[in-house]
């Protein structure tokens, strides 16, 4: 069990944890995860949960677009959150070259910015797949905060990135790796 390790608890402490946080209504399990061995679950933030997080950050970030947006326009916004994602993947580090290299450091960063974000494979893609974004209380009015992590991620990993998070009561990030859009099409070519 990934969180067992990374506390230094053994399994069954961290299940009481999790049956805690869940009882309480801070965290429900989100999906499945499979791989080699057990299946893992996947435990997210509910909307109470993310509350006892500070969120004056989100409030400063949405008078800001709004400010953007009253002086130049949505376009303005995009260019500007695109620019913003542009600069910071320059503080990214991969440790190799190749793709998964760079896609693990760029998911390593976005989880230093308070991001839980994990990689996984779906139909044949790379898919970076958010379970608590830090701007998620921003993204049902300002859904263009997701064009900073897509340019980040484009930066990084030096190939197509599609944006294809669902905008529904509570946003869910998902960013297609090496195509130009959602659908089920062929990826485009990885470097």
């Amino acid at each position: 069990m990934e969180l067992a390790r990374e506390l230094s608890l053994t399994d069954n402490a961290v299940r009481a944890h999790l049956a805690a946080l869940e009882r309480d209504g801070l965290v429900e399990q989100r999906g499945v995860r499979r791989g080699v061995g057990k299946p893992a679950y996947v435990y997210e933030l509910t909307e109470a949960g993310e509350e006892l997080f500070p969120k004056g950050y989100a409030a400063v970030l949405a008078e800001v677009l709004a400010a953007v947006r009253e002086r130049g326009g949505p376009a303005e916004v995009e260019a500007l959150l695109r620019e913003a994602g542009r600069r910071a993947a320059a503080q990214v580090r991969p440790s190799g070259p190749d793709l998964t290299s760079r896609l693990a450091a760029a998911a390593d960063f976005l989880a230093e910015l308070g991001a839980d974000v994990q990689v996984e494979e779906s139909d044949g893609t790379l898919v970076v797949r958010g379970f608590g974004c830090p701007l998620g209380s921003l993204v049902r009015r300002h859904p263009e905060v997701c064009r900073f992590v897509e340019a980040l991620l484009a930066e990084v990993t030096a190939v197509p990135v599609a944006e294809c998070c669902e905008r529904a009561e509570r946003p869910r990030c998902a960013f297609a790796i090496g195509r130009d859009g959602c659908g089920t099409g062929a990826p485009a070519a990885a470097s």
